[in-house]
């Protein structure tokens, strides 16, 4: 009930207790300071009032029940509130409850405390709702548990949001519970990298050097999807990512790059050139297989001294162990090959496995010249051919001679000369004149276009191919005593050869450019190749005492300086079957978009040769598990192959 004063100022009489100074909270007087009387004061318009005995105005706190009741307030709690806030209760009971002790039966016994609990709840919602500057400090204070023990001040807390303020009367039943203060950062967090992904996935979702050209299928947008390649870096540059999850993409999604149909209904009047997009051998698609423009080519030659046996294992002379990745082409040439030459190129099928085919193979007599491809790169082959020359006066034996092989690949042409000259110490003059009946008489290429007719010339045939690789058994000797040599090997320290390649007769040629006009050899840093004893290492020990010499070798050329770089050039000591040491060489030649009117080699290979070849692999493979496991020192619990 109101009534009007002597002001005119309707005031609240008030039937509660009156205080004086102070305000009565739970059963607790708490003294309320002048700041606060003030405060009330000036707003006077804005809150309940009421007089004290003294006549003087104070604000009117209203007292929550202090035991719980049921009321009517109460009573018209919904069931559905009344579930939400006991889960709610269990479920911080048992996240405080460091023991977990909590249980669903706990739950079924706090059932009947829980409308209790409401009426506890909603009465603390209205004395919450009191404007906050009205409110007695010392009834915060002391009113909860919460700030007991800590030493955070009532403006930290008055500037919370009621949300996030602790409820007193809530936390007075629970105060046993222990309770663990939140801990807040000491400085800034550091900011979040684009790649958030861990160590562990990173190293585990890392893809080779060679599978980088994944295609990804990107996000749907306005209904049709967007495909990506996954080492575009357009795909993580705006946005934050766990690019783990984008490389394992690559175990669902296909490696081959999407086609559209509207692309392959296309007809471009510029399909054949180099410009067209959709050219098999054009730009796009040598970029995307080769980056850098550079193919890795494996080459080999060897004398084989026309030996029946072959070395079981060619690992060592295809697949060194100083080499960290395969190259893209195998090549390889012998010199008096073995009888059965099936059986020598289904040891290299073996030994190379089924990532690599035959693309081409071919002979002239007992000189062999075999090509092998990795498996996805033969589509971008033209035809092969081949042509042979025979040094000998009687056409018959061919024995001596050269034997070439020629195709392009992308827009590149290239031609591989494997040839034998003919032997002796002093015969330089007939080495040479097996040279340059060899340029003249290889007739190639039969049906392939030159790719830059106007620099070729019609006498030699190593101008009319782009990049050259020439290698055999040229016989070239070292002009010296076998003493001198044996004496100056041993002074050799750390693979310098140089004092015995100024006696090689061949490097004497070519520096008077009288043999391999415009070719090129890589620095020799291993000792002469021939003439071993068979299943050794020393030096032919019969009664010719032959001179070492470095009779295999393996020269280059290109129309374009600097096309060709020399990865490594070396011999293979391990193989001991014959009387010469094989000689190796890596190449990395440079490549240029091509033509699609090109006759194409259309995937074409051996295919007889590969499948006897995967299957001695198996075999072999099986033999070998077989051995393992019936061997007294192997493991009865596993083996690993």
């Amino acid at each position: 009930m109101t009534k009007n004063g002597e002001d005119g100022t309707h005031h609240l009489s008030c039937k509660a207790p009156v205080y004086e100074d102070s305000v009565v909270t739970d059963g607790r007087t708490l003294k309320s300071s002048s700041k606060d009387v003030k405060q009330t004061k000036e707003h006077i318009d804005d809150t309940l009032v009421c007089r004290n005995a003294e006549g003087e105005i104070t604000p009117y706190q209203p007292r929550p029940p202090s035991l719980p009741k049921l009321s009517k307030f109460s009573k018209s709690v919904s069931v559905e509130e009344t579930v939400r806030t006991r889960r709610l209760k269990n479920s911080q009971e048992s996240l405080s409850d460091r023991a977990e002790t909590g249980s669903s039966t706990d739950s079924l016994k706090d059932d009947q405390t829980c409308q209790s609990g409401l009426v506890l709840s909603d009465a603390a919602a209205v004395w919450n709702s009191q404007d906050s500057s009205v409110r007695p400090q010392s009834a915060i204070t002391t009113g909860s548990p919460v700030f007991q023990g800590r030493e955070s001040s009532l403006s930290e807390y008055d500037r919370r949001p009621h949300s996030q303020q602790s409820d007193p009367l809530d936390h007075r039943g629970r105060s046993t519970k222990a309770r663990l203060s939140p801990v807040q950062p000491t400085g800034p967090l550091p900011a979040l990298d684009k790649n958030f992904e861990s160590a562990t996935l990173r190293a585990a979702n890392r893809i080779g050097r060679d599978c980088l050209d994944y295609a990804v299928l990107a996000k749907e947008k306005f209904g049709e999807r967007i495909h990506r390649n996954l080492s575009d870096s357009r795909l993580l540059e705006n946005m934050g990512s766990d690019s783990a999850s984008v490389h394992s993409m690559k175990s669902i999604y296909s490696v081959l790059s999407p086609i559209r149909p509207q692309d392959v209904r296309n007809r471009s009047f510029l399909e054949g050139s180099v410009l067209g997009s959709s050219a098999l051998l054009g730009a796009e698609e040598l970029d995307r297989y080769f980056p850098d423009r550079r193919v890795g080519i494996y080459i080999v030659t060897w004398n084989m001294q026309g030996e029946k046996f072959i070395p079981g294992n060619l690992n060592d002379l295809l697949l060194p162990t100083d080499s960290e990745f395969a190259q893209d082409f195998y090549v390889i040439g012998v010199q008096e090959g073995c009888p059965d030459r099936r059986e020598w190129e289904t040891c290299l099928q073996e030994t190379l496995g089924p990532h690599y085919v035959m693309l081409y193979t071919a002979s002239h007599g007992v000189l062999y010249l075999t090509v092998f491809t990795r498996r996805d790169l033969m589509w971008f082959c033209s035809e092969v051919e081949h042509a042979t020359v025979t040094t000998r006066i009687i056409s018959q034996i061919k024995t001596k001679g050269a034997v070439g092989v020629a195709f392009t690949f992308f827009g590149t042409s290239f031609l591989f000369i494997t040839s034998h000259f003919t032997s002796g110490d002093a015969k330089v003059y007939e080495r040479i004149l097996d040279y340059n009946k060899i340029i003249e008489a290889l007739a190639l290429p039969k049906g392939l276009p030159d790719t830059n007719p106007y620099r070729s010339t019609p006498s030699d045939v190593t101008t009319r191919f782009d990049q050259v690789f020439w290698f055999g058994d040229f016989n070239f000797r070292l002009s010296k005593d076998r003493a001198d040599v044996e004496t100056i090997m041993k002074r050799t320290v750390g693979g310098d050869m140089s004092p015995l390649l100024e006696n090689d007769q061949l490097s004497k040629e070519m520096k008077d450019c009288a043999i391999f006009k415009g070719f090129q050899e890589a620095p020799i840093h291993f000792f002469p190749t021939y003439k071993f004893d068979i299943g050794c290492d020393n030096y032919d020990t019969t009664s010719k005492q032959r001179t070492p010499s470095y009779t295999d070798r393996i020269v280059f050329r290109s129309r374009q300086a600097n096309d060709i770089k020399v990865v490594k050039y070396n011999s293979c000591s391990s193989i001991k079957t014959s009387d010469h040491r094989p000689v190796v060489a890596v190449f990395q030649a440079k490549l240029k978009p091509g033509r699609d009117n090109i006759p194409l080699c259309g995937g074409l290979f051996d295919r007889s040769l590969y499948l006897e070849g995967i299957k001695r692999r198996m075999t072999a493979r099986e033999l070998k598990k077989r051995q393992a496991m019936t061997s007294p020192n192997s493991s009865t619990i596993c083996t690993i192959s």
